[in-house]
């Protein structure tokens, strides 16, 4: 893995060199000036994988050094420094991701050697050619083929229970196998199919799909609950109740084996609809789960119309909970309105131990995230579920 430093304060810059070659990464670079660093990157894109770049430098700043990767078209993981504010900090991480860059994690000065331990452990491979094709925008008549062909496919990230560490259920997340690029992640193309009227047929399909691996399961002796994600603009027309109905039949499981995640990416211009459509999907039994909550237009206003039963509480708010005094807060408030509104509580986004013992200790229902597994095949599931067990005899999960 190719590293690239970028400080102005050298004796930082060289600490930090140390404290990587010590953790055994021998391809290391150092730039004490953002403009020579993004020289290099202009050059030739693949020079980095990963990129550490401290926040508060001269000439050019942390902050405006970002706005040149997006514009490049960065692929490689980038990790954000500073001895400033923990929230300008997070801030300056979050602008990061609305950039769409491959943010893997903040680190706060002094740099500790266990924290950059656990970051480095996160870092995936990164394929040939990513790069290019991470920020490669689709259209909506390759989309329409892409559905018509079959070329969706459905991975599933398990939920566990936090209290005992038994699987709960998965969460359905599409992908697009894409003939030429491979595995095309839903931001690529999900707002595609919600700009040009496909989001209808994009969800059909990953519901059908996952129903039927549902009644597999069940046929197999897994009950495990199953989550689908769905748009607001999918409840425009009355008839999806219908949809909805029709597929649990066709499969021939049970709405309360059913959870829909709803998340609500822009505001209603009609909300009788989708109230008539989740009230009525509520009856039936089958879940309604809050996505996302704290984000984009996913409110308290959401909580007092829609009778949701599941309270999802978004990874911005969960990863590093336990170390972090601002999302502690925030994290504790958002529980605690769930419990008094009589929900269940799902946190997204655990990718450490200290964050899953925080939320067990919190009692919070279920967890999921990249300490328990990354999304994945059903295929897969039987091999990570052995793991896992393993896992919680010997590391008391």
């Amino acid at each position: 893995m190719k590293i690239l430093l970028i400080d102005d304060d050298l004796f930082a810059l060289n600490l930090l060199a140390q404290q990587l070659a010590d953790l055994g990464c021998a391809d290391v670079a150092c730039c004490d000036r953002a403009h020579d660093a993004l020289a290099l990157l202009e050059q030739d894109r693949s020079a980095s994988d990963l990129v550490f770049c401290d926040l508060q430098m001269p000439e050019m700043d942390g902050i405006e050094f970002v706005r040149h990767l997006a514009r490049i078209a960065y692929g490689g993981h980038l990790v954000l420094i500073s001895g400033e504010d923990e929230r300008i900090l997070r801030t300056a991480e979050n602008l990061a991701r609305a950039h769409r860059l491959n943010v893997l994690g903040m680190l706060h000065k002094p740099v500790s050697s266990e924290h950059l331990r656990k970051l480095l452990a996160r870092t995936p491979p990164r394929p040939a050619g990513a790069p290019a094709e991470q920020l490669r925008s689709y259209g909506p008549d390759e989309l329409r083929r892409a559905i018509a062909g079959g070329e969706l496919v459905n991975h599933y990230q398990p939920q566990v229970e936090l209290a005992s560490g038994a699987v709960v259920g998965v969460e359905c997340l599409v992908r697009w196998r894409h003939p030429e690029h491979g595995l095309v992640f839903p931001d690529r193309f999900i707002g595609v199919a919600e700009e040009h009227g496909l989001i209808d047929e994009l969800t059909r399909c990953v519901l059908g799909t996952a129903l039927a691996q549902l009644r597999h399961w069940r046929d197999n002796g897994v009950r495990w609950r199953m989550a689908v994600n769905i748009s607001m603009d999918n409840m425009t027309h009355i008839d999806f109740y219908d949809q909805v109905m029709d597929g649990i039949q066709t499969a021939g499981v049970t709405p309360a084996d059913l959870v829909l995640e709803v998340t609500e990416s822009r505001l209603m211009n009609d909300p009788r609809a989708a109230l008539d459509i989740l009230t009525r999907l509520r009856l039936k039994r089958i879940g309604l789960s809050m996505d996302d909550f704290g984000t984009g237009h996913s409110s308290l206003s959401q909580l007092r119309d829609i009778p949701f039963d599941e309270f999802k509480i978004d990874r911005g708010f969960v990863h590093g909970v336990s170390g972090n005094d601002t999302l502690r807060a925030i994290f504790d408030a958002s529980h605690q309105v769930s419990r008094q509104l009589g929900m269940k509580t799902v946190a997204e986004g655990v990718e450490e131990r200290e964050d899953w013992d925080f939320l067990r200790a919190c009692g919070c229902d279920m967890a999921q995230g990249y300490f328990i597994a990354r999304p994945m095949p059903a295929a897969d599931l039987p091999a990570w579920l052995a793991d896992w067990e393993r896992r919680r005899a010997a590391e008391g999960i």
